[in-house]
């Protein structure tokens, strides 16, 4: 390991003697990642090559501006680059316009809210205790500020509440309408979104920042055709970056957020992210990007099910997708003290709302996990059924005079397996 540090792996960071502290730090996170068992729905492993591109001297380069466009001399190759990712972009997502330049998924959101709405505008999304996201209306966000948020959810079952959309819908009569979501696994109708959306007027935007990666695979529905605007980070399931895009067929559309990214609420872009986002993009048009994505879906299935024969609830009965989220509050715990030994026990998760729940998000009654990040490493439906199996080993013990030592030999457990998988081995 002290081998790849030193000569290539963190490429231009070289000279660690001036920057000790920091290079430990990255040292110290390689050491985490590589010896955790990954499951935070959000996260993935970008490529060395992706790597590789994301710290190049693409970084030193202002870009203001678009490909042909620019504010600045001197952009004739950071131009090819950012019309490289336009194109493979758009060809993975079948779609006409792309624009790479956002910073993340929450810019590329606030990019469309800016391009198509107006402060006091309503805007209907999923609430963020119902599975939404942040920027889909949350009151400490931006969205939640500027716009009058109207929050739709799911059925006693956990199921997205179709009808409750359309109810709503006829009763604020909403600028926009949010379809997407953070901690829900089930498959979005996009398509009965679409006909919600027309019946009052609004636009239709789609976050799908979650369910990218499995959407260009073939495997989860795609709200192109369906949504005026489409949204979605670059890493999670695409594997790439952390970045955002925004996508659209609509060529109105697609001038009004070039605008709103740059000069409205970006300035110069991250053409090194840009460059990496490129990269990650020609992955995911291999043919073993569509192996990967039905390995990661399998997974999901796998570890979900597992879960329920120990007799926890997995919210909605299940997942159609790369996540699930699980309550824990039946073995008397809460979803923060089950992120919290389960990270001491080598398992990475994240606490999480369930629907309903009457706990505060600082504390919630559930957790979030996600197949992702160790499908990429390699494990397969066996292991994901041995992480279920340790994730209720720890947790069931919670509190009983058994439980440090059953931890310590959790911790065992999924050091070997992070030996059996390595990253960046």
């Amino acid at each position: 390991m002290d081998t790849i540090i030193s000569t290539n792996f963190f490429g231009y960071f070289s000279n660690k003697t001036l920057n000790d502290e920091v290079f430990g730090a990255i040292t110290d996170e390689l050491q985490r990642q590589q010896n955790q068992i990954e499951l935070i729905a959000s996260e993935n492993f970008a490529s060395r090559e992706v790597l590789s591109a994301l710290g190049s001297v693409m970084t030193n380069k202002y870009a203001e501006g678009y490909p042909d466009r620019r504010y600045y001399g001197g952009c004739k190759f950071v131009d090819i680059a950012e019309k490289i990712a336009i194109e493979r972009i758009c060809k993975l997502f079948d779609c006409k316009f792309a624009n790479v330049q956002p910073h993340s998924g929450a810019q590329a959101n606030l990019s469309v809210f800016y391009a198509l709405a107006q402060p006091g505008d309503t805007i209907l999304g999923m609430g963020l205790a119902m599975g939404g996201h942040l920027t889909h209306g949350s009151p400490p966000t931006i969205s939640g500020k500027w716009f009058r948020a109207v929050n739709y959810g799911v059925d006693e079952n956990g199921i997205l509440d179709y009808d409750q959309v359309q109810r709503l819908a006829d009763e604020h009569r909403p600028k926009i309408i949010l379809a997407g979501a953070s901690s829900y696994s089930r498959r979005i109708d996009f398509a009965r979104f679409r006909k919600i959306a027309d019946s009052v007027g609004a636009y239709l935007f789609a976050d799908v920042a979650h369910y990218a990666g499995l959407i260009v695979a073939g495997l989860y529905p795609s709200p192109i055709g369906h949504a005026h605007v489409v949204t979605s980070t670059t890493h999670k399931t695409l594997r790439g970056p952390r970045g955002g895009i925004i996508l659209t067929n609509d060529e109105v559309i697609a001038k009004k957020v070039d605008s709103a990214v740059f000069p409205g609420v970006q300035g110069g872009p991250q053409m090194h992210t840009i460059a990496a986002k490129a990269v990650a993009f020609g992955e995911a048009l291999r043919p073993e990007f569509k192996k990967y994505a039905r390995d990661v879906l399998e997974n999901s299935i796998a570890m979900a099910a597992r879960l329920q024969e120990h007799g926890l609830n997995v919210i909605s009965g299940g997942t159609d997708s790369h996540m699930s989220v699980v309550d824990v509050s039946g073995l008397s715990i809460t979803g923060k003290i089950a992120e919290v030994e389960l990270e001491e026990a080598g398992v990475t998760c994240n606490k999480n709302a369930i629907p309903f729940d009457k706990l505060p998000p600082s504390q919630t009654s559930g957790i979030r996990v996600g197949s992702a990040a160790m499908t990429t490493r390699g494990l397969g439906v066996n292991e994901f059924k041995k992480i279920a199996d340790l994730i209720h080993k720890v947790l069931s013990k919670y509190g009983k005079s058994e439980y440090e030592t059953v931890k310590r030999e959790v911790r065992a457990e999924t050091l070997d397996l992070c030996k059996k998988f390595p990253l960046y081995a």
